[in-house]
C-alpha cells in the first residue's frame, strides 16, 4: 500500500504509523487526511495488528492543521476543511475502534489536530521538551480530530476549557499532571521507551484490550447498573476465548502466557 504523506510498516504485530510531512511539521492538510483514514481502515481489517505506534516525522509530533493550505483555498475554506475533517474523523474512529493499543510517542509539538491524536491514544509517551497546544480558537477556528470528545475525559472540562480558550501550551511535565500524558522521558529515549510500550503489548491479550477499551470508554455514558452488566458480558466473553484460558494457566504456572492476536 502506496501513501505519500505516511510512512506505515507492520512487522511482529506492530503497525508504525509515521506522520511524514516534515518540511510542514506534518501539518495536515486533505492529502494527509485521506492517507490517515486509509491506513487506519487498513489496519482495522488486518488481524495480525496487536498495537500501533504512531510518530511524527522532522521536528515535531504534528502541528495540526496545514494553515498554509488552508490560506491558498480563498472562498473555498470552509469546502475544503469539511473535506479533511470527514478523511480525518474517518481517522480517528477507525483508531479509536482497534482492539489493538494505540500508543503515541510525542516529540516537539503537537498542536490542534495533532493533540487530539494524542489525546485519542491509548498511551501517550512524550519526550521532556514537548509541547500540546489547542491553537484553534487563536487562529478563529474550532476543535476537531475528536479533541472535544476525548480532551474533557483526559484532563477535565474545566482544563480542557482552559487549553482550548487560552491556548497555553503545556509542557509535557504539565501534560503528564494534566493526564493527557502517560509517561515523560528524556528526547533521546523516547523512540526507545515508546518502542518496548508497543513490544509489550503487541504480546499481551489483543482482544481483552480491546473489551477493556470499550468499557472504560462507555463508562461515562453509562449508570452503574448498565456497566455492571457490560462488565459481566464481556468478562464472560473474555472466559470462552483462548487467551482467557491460556492467561489463568499460565497465572497458575508461573510461566509466561502464550496469547494469541485475536
Amino acid at each position: 500500500m502506496a501513501f505519500t504523506t505516511i510512512l506505515l510498516d507492520i512487522t511482529n504485530g506492530i503497525a508504525r504509523l509515521t506522520l511524514n510531512r516534515p518540511e510542514a511539521r506534518n501539518g495536515i492538510e486533505r492529502d494527509l487526511a485521506r492517507d490517515l483514514a486509509t491506513a487506519a481502515l487498513a489496519l482495522h481489517e488486518d488481524r495480525s495488528v496487536r498495537a500501533v505506534l504512531i510518530t511524527g516525522a522532522g521536528p515535531a509530533f504534528c502541528a495540526g492543521g496545514d494553515l498554509k493550505a488552508f490560506a491558498a483555498q480563498g472562498d473555498r475554506l470552509g469546502s475544503y476543511i469539511k473535506e479533511v475533517t470527514v478523511d480525518l474523523h474517518t481517522a480517528v474512529t477507525h483508531l479509536t475502534q482497534l482492539d489493538a493499543p494505540v500508543i503515541a510517542a510525542v516529540h516537539g509539538s503537537a498542536a490542534g489536530a495533532g493533540l487530539g491524536l494524542v489525546a485519542g491514544a491509548d498511551i501517550v509517551i512524550a519526550a521532556e521538551s514537548a509541547k500540546f497546544v489547542m491553537a484553534y480558537t487563536l487562529v478563529g477556528l474550532v476543535p476537531d480530530g475528536g479533541s472535544t470528545w476525548f480532551l474533557p475525559r483526559r484532563v477535565g472540562l474545566g482544563r480542557a476549557l482552559e487549553m482550548s480558550l487560552l491556548n497555553r501550551p503545556l509542557s509535557a511535565s504539565e501534560a503528564q499532571s494534566a493526564g493527557l500524558v502517560t509517561r515523560v522521558v528524556p528526547d533521546d529515549r523516547l523512540g526507545e521507551e515508546a518502542e518496548a510500550v508497543a513490544v509489550t503489548l503487541a504480546a499481551g491479550p489483543t482482544r481483552s484490550f480491546g473489551a477493556t477499551k470499550r468499557l472504560l470508554r462507555a463508562s461515562f455514558g453509562n449508570g452503574l447498573e448498565t456497566q455492571l452488566e457490560l462488565e459481566s458480558r464481556a468478562i464472560s466473553d473474555a472466559g470462552r476465548t483462548h487467551d482467557g484460558r491460556e492467561g489463568i494457566a499460565a497465572f497458575l504456572e508461573k510461566r509466561a502466557a502464550a496469547f494469541q492476536a485475536r
